[in-house]
């Protein structure tokens, strides 16, 4: 096929040798299959950010740290340049994400390039040597989706002890291959301890691997792996192999209000008073 302009460069460079078929085009996105020397790989051309369809963008990006502070700065301003730095953040971030979570034992594809905005990595196949069905179009057996299920719930254990979580995990962003689930697409991927919307979007992508897989095996609906894994979490107890349960129950001491009041007035009045010698030395200074 003909070569799209922005995978040119690639070419030019040697790192790709042809452009086999289009993939698919997804929200912010479009995935070509290319021949690399003997390799079969896949190259993701992410979409300006004036094409893309991802939607509440910030949101994900909360949190994430820029380590130059010139870059930094010229992205809060909103300069052309600083668009630039917000496009590059936003493409590296899926790179990084990558190398990081497969070093974590999580099943992700293997990356290899970012140059231009074109992200080149490997091509997910099933046992026929074919590209890989997303999660959404395979059948499975109830046997079938407990272990899948649970090997999901082992990666995002997995990604959740390396500081990430997914932000978009679903029956879409997940491929099929003859070893089970591959976790996909990571650019919106969210700095768990940086972003105050981390346990919300940990909750969700739990919770849509539980209601696919629970299609094919009901169980698993009544489990509650994001409550229990984030309270591990937070209290420094989640590794990488804990074993969980799915069982997790809200803690029902009851609220002590007047105790809580009680607190909040003492600081109060102690700020007050504070002010107030703070006020009084000023005073006999002059």
């Amino acid at each position: 096929m003909k070569i799209p302009n922005r995978i040119q460069p690639l070419v030019d460079d040697g790192l790709v040798d042809e452009v086999i078929s289009r993939l698919m085009s997804g929200k912010e996105a479009d995935v070509y299959v290319v021949r690399c020397g003997d390799e079969i790989r896949c190259a993701k051309v992410y979409k300006e950010a004036s094409k893309r369809s991802f939607k509440q963008a910030v949101v994900y990006q909360e949190g994430r740290r820029v380590r130059n502070s010139r870059n930094a700065r010229a992205m809060e301003k909103g300069s052309k340049y600083g668009r630039q730095q917000h496009e590059e953040v936003w493409q590296n971030t899926e790179v990084d994400a990558l190398f990081k979570l497969a070093a974590a034992g999580v099943r992700v594809p293997r990356p290899h390039v970012c140059l231009d905005g074109v992200l080149l990595m490997e091509l997910v196949t099933d046992a026929d040597g074919n590209v890989a069905p997303r999660l959404n179009d395979v059948a499975l057996t109830r046997e079938q989706a407990l272990i899948d299920h649970g090997k999901v719930i082992r990666y995002v254990v997995r990604m959740l002890c390396a500081g990430l979580i997914h932000g978009d995990l679903s029956e879409f962003n997940v491929l099929v291959d003859a070893q089970g689930p591959v976790i996909i697409d990571l650019p919106q991927v969210v700095d768990a301890a940086a972003n105050n919307q981390a346990k919300a979007m940990l909750e969700r992508d739990v919770n849509n691997m539980r209601n696919y897989y629970g299609m094919y095996a009901p169980e698993l609906l009544k489990t509650r792996y994001a409550r229990e894994m984030w309270a591990l979490f937070e209290d420094g107890k989640l590794g990488p192999e804990t074993e969980l349960t799915g069982l997790f129950e809200e803690s029902r001491e009851a609220v002590d209000l007047d105790g809580v009041l009680h607190e909040i007035e003492s600081a109060q009045a102690e700020a007050m008073a504070r002010r107030a010698r703070q006020q009084a030395e000023q005073e006999e200074g002059f």
